[in-house]
């Protein structure tokens, strides 16, 4: 299966980093990617500009390839679906990534399948959510297109209405929680099983996009084996091939419950790079590749901070803090070849290790203070 052309449809940061994974093992890569400037665009071996939502640009894309992977949900799942039936292994398989587009079919679900999730409510547009004053405080979540935070609304009380979606979505109840968890599985086509350690995610309050992850997540034992368990259960029934991202919720009762999935590398798997033994980029092309999946024991305590665009800067991108972020030991910063800033968009990562986790916190906060992405123009 090395010898195969493989096909990535996405050329962001998630591929660049798949890509920067396929050298080692001189993998044959094509990207589709609409952006000409897109990350992958200068290190792939094949990229082409087009569409990942057009039927006809994605199945021409992959008519010619033996294995075709993704690093974005949305995309044309009929050319995938066509593509799977002329023989091309597709993976993730249509069918999950049709399941993961829609997060109403998504929460059913792990309903049908006895998987723990918040309380939710099935929405057609703005007026159904006006029946549903007494579920509140709940978020409402588009059911299709939702991103990075963009799709998401917390509703209060009926004064917030006018914020809820007109699209068919989903009110999912909104539940007290301690910590966001997540933890990353690999499954390949022989059905084998790895899970990462569980990690500890801190959001930006108002942006919704993790800003900071500490790895391994401060929990008690149980738990752990709790979100390990979900984990491996929930790729088991999606039956999937390659990675599964589990965003989780950790309640104050110590129930475990499944916020999202995402079928691909995910944010927060990205200090497995240098944490781990083997990466989750690495780790995705055993799965798919049907290989033996990697160790994934980690080196030590670590932590990632996302490098988010400075708000208020947007033009070329500048990297402000660089030579202290360089000269503080066992920090590895990871630039995406996104030459243009705008507020909050996600930059580059910093990796962060350490040998305890107080030591860890300490850099994490002097790094996160030291480095920002701004540019000499700015938002007027």
């Amino acid at each position: 299966m090395l010898s195969s052309r493989i096909g990535i449809l996405g050329g962001g940061q998630l591929g660049l980093m798949l890509l920067q994974a396929a050298v080692d093992w001189n993998l044959d890569i094509h990207v589709l990617d609409p952006d000409a400037e897109a990350p992958c665009r200068k290190i792939a071996p094949h990229f082409t500009q087009g569409s990942l939502q057009d039927f006809d640009t994605v199945y021409n894309f992959g008519k010619d390839l033996d294995v075709i992977t993704i690093e974005i949900e949305k995309v044309n799942v009929e050319a995938l679906e066509a593509l799977e039936k002329e023989g091309k292994k597709v993976y993730p398989q249509p069918s999950v990534i049709r399941q993961i587009q829609d997060k109403r079919i998504q929460k059913q679900f792990y309903t049908e399948k006895a998987l723990p999730t918040a309380e939710f409510i099935l929405t057609e547009n703005r007026q159904d959510v006006s029946n549903f004053i007494s579920f509140l405080p709940a978020f409402h979540k588009l059911g299709k297109d939702g991103y990075d935070g963009r799709g998401v609304q917390r509703l209060t009380s009926a004064a917030d209405l006018d914020k809820a979606f007109d699209k068919p979505g989903l009110l999912e109840k909104a539940v007290a929680f301690e910590k966001e968890l997540a933890v990353i599985v690999a499954r390949n086509a022989d059905g084998a099983i790895e899970t990462f350690p569980t990690v500890e995610m801190v959001f930006h309050p108002e942006h919704n996009l993790v800003e900071y992850l500490f790895a391994p997540a401060e929990i008690s034992a149980e738990v752990n084996a709790k979100a390990q368990e979900i984990a491996r259960k929930t790729a088991e029934a999606f039956q999937i091939v390659g990675l599964l991202a589990v965003e989780l919720f950790l309640t104050p009762e110590g129930e475990v419950l499944i916020n999202e999935v995402a079928p691909r590398p995910h944010n927060s798997g990205h200090h497995t790079i240098r944490a781990n033994a083997t990466s989750q980029y690495e780790q995705h092309w055993r799965a798919i590749l049907n290989l033996p999946l990697g160790s994934t024991h980690a080196y030590g305590p670590s932590a990632m901070v996302n490098l988010l665009g400075e708000d208020g800067y947007e033009g070329p991108a500048v990297y402000e803090g660089m030579e202290k972020l360089l000269a503080t030991p066992e920090v590895f910063p990871f630039l995406y070849w996104k030459a243009i800033t705008k507020p909050f968009r996600k930059m580059g990562h910093i990796t962060i290790m350490d040998t305890d986790i107080a030591s860890l916190k300490a850099k994490a906060d002097f790094i996160q203070k030291n480095i920002r992405v701004i540019s000499h123009k700015t938002n007027s």
